[in-house]
Order: C-alpha cells, then structure tokens, then sequence
C-alpha cells in the first residue's frame, strides 16, 4: 500500500504545483479502481517471493503462483491470486464470475468533498481482506440489456471473506 500512497502523493504534489486537479479527483470511479487494482498487483508481485504478475493480458487471476503456467501467463488459472479494489465499505466487490480462487480485496476511501480542494485527505485504503472462496459463495448479478454479467460475493460469502481481514482503519 505504501507504493501506491508514495505515487499518488508525487503525482499529486506535481499536477497541484502546476495548478491542476488532483489525480484522486479526475480518474471516474472505475479507473480509479482498476488503476489501484494494476498498482497494487504490480506492487505485490515486486515484493514477494512467490508471486508474479500474470502477462495473459486480462487474465485470470491477477498474480500467479511463479512457474505454475509457462511464461507465466494463463487466460484462466487457479494457481494465484485476484486482487480487487472497491469503495464500498466490508469488501463486496463486483467480479466477472463466480470462480474458486483465492482473492484479495482492498477497500479505499477519496475524499473529494472537503472544500477547498486543496484541504482534501490523500486516498486512503481502510480495509483490506484475503480469503479463498468458492463459486458456491457468490450470487448472480442480473444482466441488463447493454450490461455485462458480474458475479458478488452472497452474504455467507462476504462474511468468509470478512473473518479473513488483513488490514483495518475505520
């Protein structure tokens, strides 16, 4: 987490120097997401023994258990882990299918409310969980007609995720 907390305190420092908007406040809130979620998994593998980053573009999970696949890239693996980033407070996470794997969710927190803007808190991550779960532990989220279809965890599965906490600043 301190990887991503240096970045966007440099990026930020320089864009305001300069007059600009904090990165925080221009990334939609789906970038912001996936930004964090590329940051955090490139960081993860940098710092483990085990783990690396999968090189199938989009593939499935996020960080790979180093050697498992050949040239460590897989479309759809199980040897690894899913690494996830939402706002939205106890982890439930949209994800594009109930899988057996084993995921890793961080919750953040932007404030880009406090006003002026230059009196803004820096993103925060407040919650971080880690837990194997099961495709019995998600429900299906209905389709609509231009929607793609997403899976989230069920409340048993939430709660699973949930007692495997890592990480809390409330």
């Amino acid at each position: 987490m301190q990887d991503v907390y240096d970045f966007f305190h440099d990026v930020n420092s320089h864009l305001v120097d300069r007059g600009l908007e904090r990165l925080d406040d221009m990334l939609r809130p789906a970038i912001m997401s996936g930004v964090l979620s590329d940051m955090l998994t490139a960081s993860l593998a940098k710092h483990s023994r085990v783990l690396t980053e999968n090189n199938y573009f989009n593939g499935h999970p996020d960080l790979l258990v180093q050697g498992v696949y050949a040239e460590n890239s897989v479309k759809s693996g199980d040897q690894g882990l899913e690494i996830k980033t939402t706002k939205k407070k106890g982890g439930a996470v949209d994800t594009h299918g109930a899988r057996d794997q084993w995921m890793c969710v961080f919750v953040y927190e932007v404030d880009n409310k406090t006003e002026p803007s230059s009196s803004r808190l820096p993103m925060t991550f407040r919650e971080v969980y880690l837990s194997r779960v099961t495709i019995e532990d998600f429900r299906r989220n209905p389709r609509g007609e231009l929607g793609t279809r997403t899976a989230t965890l069920d409340r048993f599965g939430v709660s699973k995720l949930r007692e495997n906490w890592i990480y809390l600043d409330r």
